[in-house]
């Protein structure tokens, strides 16, 4: 058998697995929250190789039906991944509202959303955030990393780095609750009203220390966005540096039409 029949009879028998247990997850025998057989059941199961029944699993990530937990195996997905919608989410009526953008996400999305402050202090800009505040690297900076959570599992990890002169007499800044609104409610308040966000995205595979912090599989892949936050006289007033697991998020993004 040449070899590219070879290939194409290994793919087709992974493709077939994951058929078969995409019917199962439909069904409801494979129920919501339910573990995903392990790869040694699956290899006995279907008569193949470890490395078939891995890419058999891989292909129910990326069909969103199952999400897979470092050292904890698989499940079958119990929730939509939370969207988001770049025409909604920074509304100021949010802020007004108390709610900061991710946690009225989640909500939206049924459910229940935490975060975990990791640090809050002063820190040297790295060069790409230096470039997007304006400033010289390695000034003073105010540094904010938190870990966000839906239903106990860890989702995405952001910093946020804002200019000192703005933040060093807003005392909630340098809180890990800055109250009702988040961070942007705060700035706005002390008088650096937003008029635009910008971000920029793209999609990789996490790093080690990533798929750590966000309970990943090893090569799962992340969406790595940064966004700026831009005030009056079009100072960035915060850069948000975020990684996201990739199968937890939809992006949905509305802008005009051009001339």
């Amino acid at each position: 058998m040449a070899s590219g029949d070879v290939t194409s009879v290994a793919k087709a028998k992974y493709l077939q697995i994951a058929d078969d247990l995409a019917g199962q997850i439909k069904t409801g025998a494979l129920a919501a929250g339910a573990a995903v057989p392990s790869e040694s059941e699956l290899m006995e199961r279907y008569g193949v190789a470890s490395g078939t029944v891995r890419k058999a699993v891989a292909e129910l990530r990326t069909m969103q039906l199952i999400e897979t937990h470092h050292g904890r195996g698989s499940f079958v997905r119990s929730r939509p991944p939370v969207q988001r919608k770049s025409s909604d989410r920074f509304r100021r009526s949010h802020r007004k509202a108390g709610k900061a953008a991710y946690l009225a996400e989640a909500e939206q999305s049924g459910g229940k959303p935490s975060v975990a402050v990791l640090f809050i202090g002063p820190t040297e800009a790295p060069e790409d955030i230096a470039d997007r505040l304006g400033v010289a690297v390695g000034t003073k900076v105010l540094a904010r990393k938190r870990r966000y959570f839906r239903d106990g599992v860890p989702t995405e990890e952001a910093t946020s780095y804002l200019p000192w002169d703005v933040v060093k007499d807003i005392p909630e800044m340098f809180s890990e609750n800055p109250g009702g609104g988040g961070i942007y409610a705060r700035l706005e308040e002390n008088g650096y009203g937003l008029v635009e966000f910008t971000e920029t995205v793209r999609a990789r595979l996490a790093t080690k220390a990533e798929a750590a912090s966000l309970a990943l599989s090893p090569g799962s892949p992340v969406i790595h966005l940064v966004r700026n936050a831009i005030s009056g006289g079009e100072r960035v007033v915060e850069v948000c540096d975020t990684i996201m697991a990739a199968d937890q998020f939809v992006l949905d993004y509305r802008f005009p039409a051009g001339d």
